[in-house]
């Protein structure tokens, strides 16, 4: 269980913002002949913010690409809204406080690269993957063990439901 400050921000959390490219996949962006997009994702990420909607959090996911495989995977994962194509984070953000009336203080974000610094330096829990670039990882509350693409999205929600008293609500049907 976290300690002290990183504790108090977590209790607080009500909504969670996942970055996708290098967050939810490793960064790796593969083209096939065709023009496909192929991109990985981590099948326990995708159940970590199922569970965190199953606990009532709601979950948003903010792309800086656009391309229908982020579509598909939101929509599996049970992400309550996903933003495309977005480079001007900030700007979403202040959108995301006003459209679901959430203070910064009750909003986590998780991320990797400079675009998303606007983002972490106003969210109550800002939290970075190992592979996020050496500003990302100063001003964050927290730096996961996994990397992005490999369960750092499943470590935080794990941590937010564990320490929201919640974990035991949302996984009670696995151990019957």
């Amino acid at each position: 269980m976290p300690a002290g400050d990183l504790k108090e921000r977590i209790q607080k959390i009500k909504l969670v913002i996942v970055d996708n490219d290098g967050v939810l996949t490793d960064g790796r962006i593969v083209f096939g002949d065709y023009g496909d997009e192929l991109k990985f994702f981590d099948a326990q990420d995708g159940h970590g913010l199922a569970m965190l909607h199953r606990a009532g959090l709601v979950t948003l996911m903010v792309s800086g690409r656009k391309c229908r495989i982020n579509s598909r995977r939101a929509k599996e994962m049970k992400i309550t809204k996903l933003y495309q194509n977005i480079h001007d984070k900030l700007k979403i953000f202040e959108k995301i406080v006003k459209q679901f009336k959430m203070k910064p203080e009750e909003i986590c974000y998780i991320a990797d690269d400079l675009i998303d610094l606007p983002i972490l330096s106003r969210v109550g829990l800002a939290v970075a993957v190992p592979n996020a670039v050496p500003e990302v990882k100063q001003i964050a509350h927290y730096v996961t063990e996994r990397p992005g693409g490999r369960g750092a999205v499943r470590e935080l929600a794990d941590m937010i439901l564990k320490t929201q008293d919640k974990w035991k609500a949302v996984t009670e049907r696995y151990f019957r």
